[in-house]
């Protein structure tokens, strides 16, 4: 139940083994146990050369929406819609279907995130090329400096806002903000697949 106020954020085992009152090499040991069994993802942190101090923890997350939504104790849509993890919920849920479009390895998905609150919540390597991706659930996802940084900083080909709206539209020339759907089905057709089959 704890584990579940996590999702999408950075682990903390010091706390939660505070909170527990379990040393904190059991708690990491648990939670191996629990992504070696595909129900929790550990998303690694991303390092880069650079003189701001970087996060080196990982971001964890239910890969399961609906057993997330089960243990906060979320019933239907609306009370998801009111309540506090919507925007992780939908974070988590989009991530993982990103990564799964992709069919990337889990050793080559990365977020990126220093200590000064800049952040990316997804890197990937895919085809030579560094992609990176905001998850937002808003109506109308707007740029914002820290993507600008996370784009210039990372040296990313592109960076896509993914988000549950309708319209697809420009940030800048590689920042993109993107409707899920036609997100997924886009990547599909360039990498020669068929989501109806």
């Amino acid at each position: 139940m704890m584990l579940a106020h996590y999702h999408g954020n950075i682990f903390n085992a010091e706390e939660l083994s505070r909170s527990l009152g379990i040393n904190s090499k059991s708690i990491k040991h648990y939670l191996d146990i629990l992504s070696e069994t595909f129900m929790i993802r550990q998303l690694s942190p991303w390092w880069e050369n650079i003189s701001k101090r970087q996060v080196k923890s990982p971001k964890i997350y239910f890969r399961d929406s609906g057993l997330l939504h089960y243990l906060l104790d979320i019933e239907n849509k609306t009370a998801l819609q009111h309540h506090p993890k919507l925007g992780a919920s939908w974070e988590g849920f989009a991530l993982e279907e990103t990564i799964r479009c992709y069919h990337v390895e889990a050793e080559r998905c990365y977020y990126w995130a220093t200590h000064q609150e800049t952040e990316l919540d997804l890197l990937i390597f895919h085809q030579g090329k560094r992609l990176g991706f905001e998850f937002k659930h808003a109506d109308a996802p707007k740029l914002t400096k820290s993507m600008q940084i996370a784009f210039d900083t990372l040296q990313l080909d592109e960076l896509m806002v993914i988000y549950p709206g309708t319209r697809a539209y420009s940030l800048t020339e590689k920042i993109k903000v993107v409707n899920f759907s036609n997100f997924l089905g886009s990547v599909d057709n360039s990498l020669g697949r068929d989501r109806t089959l």
